[in-house]
């Protein structure tokens, strides 16, 4: 299954990026902290060039705490500040003051000496669909001014925002990218959130998400299906879980629909833990190997 979603709005969503950088100080790149590189957009790098840039992990509630900490300090050792944060419930929401001044300090200082009067950051949010950037946005501003929905592209045009006196924040729609080299990538995305449900395979990515949960967290598949492995014989695997959780249809046979729904909606409802699809040890043994 090839996993794609490109609606026309981001294309524009893109060239307005682009055209709205030299109105900014900072980037704000949201992230999903269950999975740090696969919703980082590889079109942002291009896009931004060297435009300072703050990297925000949000929903580390929903990742798994150990490794949102080796993540935070494998962008660090990259030479990128990362911070934190649940949105959701405004945790970590001070750290990203902290940091934007952090990164901004020569300037700030340059422009001091200049006698210029300091004035409040302006930055732009960018990130992929469904990543909480409005969530973040409203919890900032300390009231519901962007747009939320838990599903992707809720924003649809860009808006600007007073953050209280220290922050001017340029919202932008989510933008995903056209292709994706790396289709485990896309299946990252999808189980995630970050892809409609309409334009995907379910039961493939709930098959994904069992190899997964079958290779990083075992113990937990078994204590939620009995299982902590996937059989060659996929009906098999799903034959179990459908009668475990009673998901029959009409005929009384079991419904592999709604077993891949289900699967997708535990994941999702971090009824198997806090998880994180992306791990440091992975990626630094990539980038070992190419180096090598």
């Amino acid at each position: 299954m090839t996993v794609q979603w490109f609606p026309g709005h981001m294309a524009k969503a893109r060239r307005e990026v682009q055209e709205k950088l030299k109105l900014v100080d900072i980037v704000f790149e949201l992230i999903d902290a269950r999975l740090p590189l696969s919703s980082r957009n590889p079109m942002i790098d291009e896009v931004i060039n060297q435009k300072p840039r703050l990297l925000i992990l949000n929903k580390v509630d929903m990742a798994d705490e150990s490794e949102t900490r080796k993540w935070v300090q494998y962008f660090a050792n990259k030479g990128h500040i990362a911070v934190a944060i649940n949105s959701f419930e405004g945790k970590g929401l001070q750290s990203v003051n902290r940091a934007a001044k952090e990164i901004l300090a020569e300037k700030w200082e340059r422009m001091r000496s200049k006698g210029m009067k300091p004035r409040a950051i302006r930055a732009m949010i960018v990130g992929i669909p469904n990543v909480g950037k409005s969530t973040l946005i409203n919890r900032l501003a300390k009231k519901n001014i962007a747009k939320t929905g838990n599903m992707p592209g809720v924003t649809k045009a860009q808006q600007w925002i007073k953050v209280g006196k220290e922050i001017e924040l340029l919202d932008t729609p989510g933008i995903l990218w056209p292709k994706f080299e790396d289709q485990e990538v896309g299946l990252k995305l999808a189980i995630t959130g970050a892809i409609k449900d309409a334009v995907t395979n379910k039961e493939e990515i709930a098959v994904y998400g069992l190899r997964f949960l079958s290779i990083h967290y075992p113990n937990r598949m078994e204590e939620r299906y009995g299982i902590t492995s996937v059989s060659e014989d996929l009906v098999e695997t799903f034959d179990h879980i459908g009668k475990l959780r009673r998901v029959y249809g009409p005929g009384g046979e079991i419904d592999y629909d709604k077993v891949a729904e289900l699967i997708i909606r535990d994941i999702r409802d971090q009824l198997l833990g806090k998880l994180t699809f992306d791990h440091v040890d992975e990626q630094l043994e990539k980038e070992t190997f190419i180096k090598e």
